[in-house]
Order: structure tokens, then sequence, then C-alpha cells
């Protein structure tokens, strides 16, 4: 389980991440682009991700990860359901939409070895 505070952690880490309002939602950026967004006291955040990683990280049943349930899902944002996610699939679920949206001199600084 990974809780609000955490997973805020996470995106931070990233390099020159901003923390900004997205509507209801605190989103995380990188050069402009929103690449997860979470709502403080509820259990679950979205990220973007190609269709490709949306894919392999929804395969597996009960892991708490699966696309958003409309237009906005086939573009590649999911969902991750933090009571059920484990904590190592959260990070490495953000450092992926990082990944996904940062243009390449950042993408690059990301290790997926930790």
């Amino acid at each position: 389980m990974m809780g609000f505070a955490t997973f805020r952690m996470a995106a931070l880490a990233l390099p020159d991440t901003n923390e900004e309002p997205h509507f209801e939602k605190t989103s995380f950026k990188i050069a402009g682009k929103i690449f997860a967004t979470i709502v403080p006291g509820q259990s679950r955040a979205t990220v973007k991700l190609s269709p490709n990683d949306q894919d392999v990280f929804c395969l597996a049943e009960n892991n708490g990860v699966y696309p958003v349930p409309n237009k906005w899902g086939k573009l590649g944002w999911t969902h991750i359901d933090l009571q059920i996610a484990a904590p190592q699939m959260c990070t490495e679920l953000l450092k992926v939409a990082y990944c996904e949206v940062a243009p390449g001199k950042y993408a690059a600084l990301i290790n997926f070895e930790d």
C-alpha cells in the first residue's frame, strides 16, 4: 500500500518535477506536461502511459492497475489503486509515466534498476 504522501514524494523525486493543482487533483508535471495525478484523501492515482505500457502493466489480475474507463484510457491514462498496488509497482509506474511525457534529456536520467 502506498499513501498520498509517499506517492507525492516518489513523484517529486523525479528530476525537475513540479507539483500543481489540476481541478480537484494534485498533478505532477515535467516540462509543463502532466505525467501523474492524485486526489488528496483518496487511494487512487492516475498516470500517463503509452498504450503498450498500459497493456503490460494491466495484464496481471488484481494488481490494482487498470485503464481509465473512457476515451482517456484509450490514450494511455491509467488508474492505480494505491491500496492494492505494491509500492515498488507504483514507483515503476511513476517512472514510466515520467519518461512517457518528459523530454529525452530528462527521461535519460531515470534509473529503472532501483
